[in-house]
């Protein structure tokens, strides 16, 4: 039999890695005021934006990458989203111990798909080199998700990072 109450944490834990949608309003104004009119799955030109819990849209870093093309909040016909000429969040990748590099084996999946570089190795003496996100270059994007092998890497927002430690 299913143990639901680990079921329900390990979902609570799954929404608390990415941020919903970049340039979003506040979470919970967001979901008082989205309609769920789907237009912004259809305009995302990376389809990362999915059907999350209770019909809102959420970013899936599994599926790529945000471009921060804007498309999202441009067809939104709610006012949910802030302007272009901000950060679209301040969200940052974080990497877990279940890294390949943690375990002694040779991985640098995530350096290579970094276009800002963010992700860099330091060499460690009798390992492998084990990587390190450079907070102030991270854009957040998820390019690093979906190519690690171990899920290893995660995308937070500040808030969530906040809860989190």
């Amino acid at each position: 039999m299913a143990d639901l109450a680990r079921r329900f944490w390990l979902r609570q834990r799954q929404a608390l890695q990415a941020p919903r949608l970049p340039w979003m309003i506040g979470d919970t104004a967001f979901t008082d005021q989205c309609t769920r009119c789907q237009n912004c799955l259809k305009a995302c030109e990376s389809h990362i934006i999915v059907i999350g819990d209770g019909g809102f849209p959420q970013v899936d870093f599994q599926h790529g990458e945000c471009t921060f093309c804007y498309q999202c909040a441009d067809v939104c016909p709610e006012p949910l989203f802030r302007p272009r000429a901000e950060a679209p969040w301040s969200a940052t990748a974080s990497i877990t111990e279940s890294c390949l590099a943690a375990q002694g084996v040779e991985c640098r999946s995530c350096g290579d798909a970094c276009e800002p570089m963010a992700i860099q190795f330091s060499l460690q003496p009798g390992c492998v080199a084990q990587p390190e996100v450079l907070a102030a270059d991270c854009t957040g994007c998820g390019a690093c998700v979906s190519v690690c092998p171990s899920q290893a890497i995660h995308i937070q927002s500040e808030t969530q990072r906040n809860h989190t430690s």
